[in-house]
């Protein structure tokens, strides 16, 4: 016959041969002499055997225990274990879950901006070239006004002109002449700061005065303005044209 088990007759053999062992020492007990003829030594020896047997039963009991108990303590251990990677893979999936909305909220975020960004640019650009135009109309346009004034006093000249033409009066063509040349002076006086300033007799400025002849006058101690061959202006107390003159010079000192 074989000597193989079946896995579930390890226990049960197990089980027996505990039993087996205490009813050995049991019989063994019974079996020594305890008669009339036995010693006190030999009491002692006999208690001491039965001690060390039932001991040795009772760490045979102890081990087969623990070794039936130990498969239902791993079959829990696995169940935790299970339930922990569960746990985890449940919480892997809130946080994809999570950063999935996260970077739709992030793109619809950046594509708002992209646009705040793309009208911000072409409003700019609107801006300057409207401003460039409005700097050219402005160069383009600046004397628009003063344009307009000197056409009033060409208006002028022409009605002088038809009104000589009409007459053949000198007198009155030279008065009316004079005339409109006061006008434009005063004109570009009171509206546009030109203001023309006379020289003769006056001393020679140079930031003032261009002198175009000298005469040596040995009464004058210092250059004086003899003669105004062409005006000179102001434009806003600043010289904008140097008047043309003709210059005293005094006598060299011997």
């Amino acid at each position: 016959m074989s000597n193989r088990h079946k896995p579930g007759e390890a226990g049960q053999n197990t089980h027996g041969q505990d039993t087996s062992l205490e009813s050995g020492a049991a019989t063994a007990a019974q079996q020594t002499p305890t008669g009339a003829g036995s010693t006190p030594e030999d009491e002692a020896q006999q208690e001491t055997q039965q001690a060390d047997a039932k001991a040795e039963g009772s760490r045979s009991s102890a081990a087969a225990s623990g070794e039936d108990g130990a498969q239902p303590g791993s079959g829990a251990e696995q169940a935790g274990s299970g339930a922990g990677q569960a746990s985890r893979r449940a919480e892997a999936a809130d946080e994809g879950t999570i950063l999935k909305a996260r970077v739709a909220e992030l793109e619809a975020e950046l594509s708002d901006l992209k646009d705040q960004y793309l009208r911000r640019q072409a409003e700019f650009e609107n801006s300057r070239k409207r401003l460039q135009r409005e700097k050219e109309d402005a160069i383009a346009f600046a004397n628009k006004q003063l344009l307009l004034d000197m056409v009033a006093i060409i208006d002028d000249f022409e009605r002088a002109i038809q009104s000589a033409e009409e007459s053949r009066d000198f007198d009155s063509f030279h008065d009316g002449i004079v005339l409109i040349e006061k006008q434009l002076v005063g004109m570009l006086e009171r509206k546009w700061a030109l203001k023309r300033f006379d020289s003769e007799g006056e001393p020679f400025d140079p930031q003032y005065h261009e002198a175009l002849m000298t005469e040596e006058i040995p009464e004058h101690e210092q250059s004086m303005v003899l003669e105004d061959f062409q005006k000179g202006y102001l434009l806003n107390d600043r010289v904008l044209r140097s008047a043309k003159v003709k210059v005293s010079v005094p006598a060299a000192r011997s």
